[in-house]
């Protein structure tokens, strides 16, 4: 006659699988999200000691982002810079940020993730039902935002939009990896009240790699380069 589990046993896989479950719970509930202001550095894999970090840094003079960038983006003033080190490479140029709901995210330490010089919009068309193209993308946050060739006059859907020669430095300048601050001046210059910003001068830092003599006088309105709102038709996937 086969005999049957002691009655004090039966119960005890489900007992410990219902403990796991608890405990993950808890801790899911317990856990800090790091956050920052409006929701700042909420993109998936963002490290909180690499934001930190960026955050603690000082500024560099003249604009709302600390040394630890490469790119810069002020979303307060529509205004886009790159640096070296601390130093200013190129810019202010004029930007355009996301809007009709579809605001560019902020965070201190995005990264670089990928580069496409002729990529075009899976989500957006233009009007013969063709992607739009979205020329000299530079990906750097979750949803397909890129820095790319769009008109400074018109919001996007979450990118950045650059005039062409703007664009086409910013590809040039930008590798897999760099990281890249888009912030709001109003919160971060007194988050550094007291705080010396570091102002260097270009030829005292690395070279600057991919920027030709062709792109690289600093610029607050290019206006030479394509302007045209069809470089780029709004939309999520870098628009």
């Amino acid at each position: 006659m086969k005999s049957q589990r002691p009655a004090w046993k039966q119960p005890a896989r489900r007992w410990v699988v219902s403990l796991g479950l608890a405990v993950v719970t808890v801790a899911a509930l317990t856990t800090p999200a790091f956050a920052d202001d409006d929701n700042a550095d909420d993109n998936t894999g963002t490290d909180p000691n690499a934001v930190a970090a960026a955050m603690a840094a000082p500024l560099v003079a003249g604009t709302p982002c600390t040394i630890t960038a490469r790119a810069c983006v002020d979303l307060d003033s529509q205004r886009a810079w790159l640096f070296s080190d601390g130093a200013i490479v190129r810019g202010p140029v004029r930007v355009a940020s996301g809007g009709n709901g579809k605001a560019t995210p902020v965070g201190h330490s995005l990264r670089v993730y990928r580069k496409d010089a002729t990529h075009k919009s899976l989500e957006s068309r233009l009007k013969n039902g063709q992607p739009a193209p979205m020329p000299w993308s530079v990906f750097f946050a979750d949803g397909g935002i890129a820095f790319h060739s769009g008109s400074p006059g018109r919001s996007s859907s979450g990118c950045i939009h650059l005039n062409d020669p703007d664009a086409r430095a910013w590809f040039n300048y930008m590798a897999i990896g760099d990281q890249v601050q888009v912030v709001k001046a109003s919160q971060e210059l007194p988050r550094h009240k007291g705080q010396p910003a570091v102002s260097k001068k270009p030829g005292q830092i690395d070279p600057l790699r991919g920027l030709h003599d062709d792109s690289t006088a600093n610029s607050d309105d290019n206006s030479g380069g394509s302007d045209s709102d069809d470089n780029s038709d709004d939309s999520n996937d870098g628009g």
